[in-house]
């Protein structure tokens, strides 16, 4: 008979006390304690609903012989963190959510999890925890946001953005940009476009730790809810058959990740939150492979903001799993590898139809054929840099230009928004980095301005920070080493000719390394001064960008 750890012995006599104190019956005290990591809150959009998956997964796991008890993940809206100092909040509290739920989890001595995230931090936060508790865990996500629609054409919050920075530029009047502003997000889920935490929960599905429908099926949808009604129901079978986090999240299944990765024209921040996941199973993930993955992996999905297309069409289309079952006709993914279904992924693919060529290209007719990431790497970043290649206009592949730096992400918008950039320059942003910033923030108000200006296609960006799922453009971030430690990013002067060729994965500054060397002697870097609380302790343990921005090393 299923039974949880203080179901017996006088010795849990104490425990089953407090369990009354609950109002558990004795029945319930018998079966597997089941807990439900609740995102909910009333702040994120994307966790407002929250609460009814909660009661579906509630009513499952009971359905299935488990006794749910919810305790609470936190999680940050990024973009209404966006644009000031909130946002250095943001990445670090993926390890807040991977602390606070391992210390939950093992401090009650669950039988097994269901984990309910949505946005951005959240999802690799909860994946982190799944890891170390590495009891029987599903996931299922709050949903994706419903496109919005302006002048008869979907949009998102990327549009948004974008709107802000056309307006600076004098090329829509307040009223465009109001009518933005009421109808970009109409209804609760994560922001509609392939951002990123629509891309972690697609990933999520990758990983084999979601079920069929996880990352794609809009958060209005009563599917969602049955979704979560059979996430529920799933965990007790992963009970029963002792299948757990580490036996699905392999190193073959992280490999299924990168390639989806790039099929799908996911988020940059993939590349911090991978690396991170995977340190937590005992895997290492360097970011070389994601080039040797995006070179054999083509494209097959422009969704926003690399194309017009939304996470409901691509739900309509076939979801994950048909764009995995692309991937599979020519041998692209391991299909062995276990899932919280109880098969393997070729089991779960099998049969699955590519609905709409359209926005799943199919496999014989890409998008193109390398993946929608890029990882470049020269002087300027030694230990590397990240690219959203599928979101950069084929002008902008390669560019040579003057550099504009700035120390902060409040002095380039400022510049920027009052027209001092102009085409042909390379923008820096530096000491936004994990340490430097501190919490390497995410730079969609420099790229929305820049791109609503029109000069999306004849501007890059670099920097040390990060940047929204929402960008678009030859946006470069997670320069590493961060100036902040020393990196060449660090010594970059106004004027200084940057080359960017992301088709050869190279970026470089076009200086000597004799006045590279000399710029070092006589440099002094940047260290903020006023950093207290979390910022500080944070600033003091996270690793580079390259290594995923990570505070506890494996």
């Amino acid at each position: 008979m299923d039974c949880n750890f203080f179901c017996d012995g006088v010795d849990k006599a104490p425990q089953r006390s407090l369990f009354n104190a609950l109002g558990m019956t004795h029945e319930e005290m018998q079966r597997p304690l089941v807990g439900i990591v609740s995102s909910y809150n009333e702040i994120v959009p994307g966790h407002m609903n929250i609460d009814k998956i909660v009661d579906a997964v509630k009513m499952g796991v009971a359905m299935a012989g488990g006794t749910p008890v919810v305790f609470p993940a936190i999680a940050v809206c990024d973009g209404i963190a966006m644009g000031h100092t909130g946002m250095k909040y943001s990445l670090v509290t993926r390890d807040l959510i991977a602390d606070s739920t391992e210390c939950m989890a093992l401090a009650h001595h669950f039988d097994a999890l269901v984990m309910i995230p949505n946005c951005d931090k959240n999802v690799p936060g909860l994946l982190m925890a799944a890891a170390r508790v590495n009891v029987p865990t599903v996931f299922v996500s709050g949903g994706p946001m419903l496109a919005g629609h302006v002048k008869g054409n979907k949009t998102s919050l990327s549009s948004m953005f974008e709107a802000v920075g056309s307006y600076s530029a004098g090329k829509m009047s307040a009223e465009d940009v109001e009518e933005f502003e009421n109808n970009a997000c109409p209804t609760c889920g994560s922001c509609s476009g392939m951002y990123t935490a629509n891309s972690m929960n697609c990933l999520t599905e990758v990983l084999g730790m979601g079920l069929r429908g996880n990352g794609t099926i809009p958060a209005v949808y009563s599917e969602r809810i049955r979704l979560a009604k059979k996430a529920g129901m799933a965990v007790m079978e992963l009970y029963r058959k002792n299948i757990r986090p580490r036996d699905i999240m392999t190193e073959k299944a992280f490999e299924n990740a990168l390639t989806a990765d790039m099929a799908l024209g996911c988020s940059t921040n993939s590349m911090l939150h991978l690396p991170a996941i995977a340190n937590e199973c005992g895997i290492s993930i360097n970011l070389d492979m994601a080039n040797e993955i995006s070179a054999r992996t083509p494209n097959l999905c422009h969704l926003a903001p690399a194309g017009h297309a939304y996470m409901e069409d691509l739900n309509e289309a076939g979801g994950v799993y048909a764009v995995l079952n692309e991937l599979s006709k020519k041998n692209l993914i391991h299909t062995d590898v276990m899932t919280v279904t109880g098969q393997t992924l070729g089991e779960n693919i099998c049969g699955v139809v590519n609905k709409n060529h359209d926005i799943i290209r199919p496999i014989e007719s890409p998008y193109s054929e390398t993946g929608g990431i890029a990882v470049l790497k020269g002087n300027l970043a030694p230990d590397r840099c990240v690219v959203k290649r599928s979101a950069v206009a084929p002008e902008m592949l390669t560019h040579k230009g003057p550099a504009r730096v700035f120390n902060s992400e409040e002095e380039a918008i400022e510049v920027i928004k009052g027209g001092g950039i102009k085409a042909g320059d390379v923008v820096v942003i530096r000491y936004e980095g994990p340490a430097g910033g501190p919490g390497m923030r995410e730079m969609l108000s420099p790229t929305s301005a820049i791109a609503g200006m029109g000069l999306d296609k004849d501007v890059a960006l670099i920097t040390d920070g990060r940047f929204s799922g929402a960008t678009r453009g030859a946006a470069i971030g997670h320069v590493s080493p961060e100036a902040v430690n020393g990196g060449t990013i660090a010594y970059v002067q106004d004027g200084d000719i940057i080359s960017i060729d992301i088709p050869n994965y190279s970026i470089t500054l076009e200086i000597s390394d004799e006045e590279l060397e000399e710029r070092k002697k006589n440099t002094k870097l940047l260290k903020k001064e006023n950093i207290s609380g979390y910022l500080k302790r944070y600033s003091q343990m996270v690793s580079s960008a390259d290594k995923g921005a990570i505070i506890n090393k494996f």
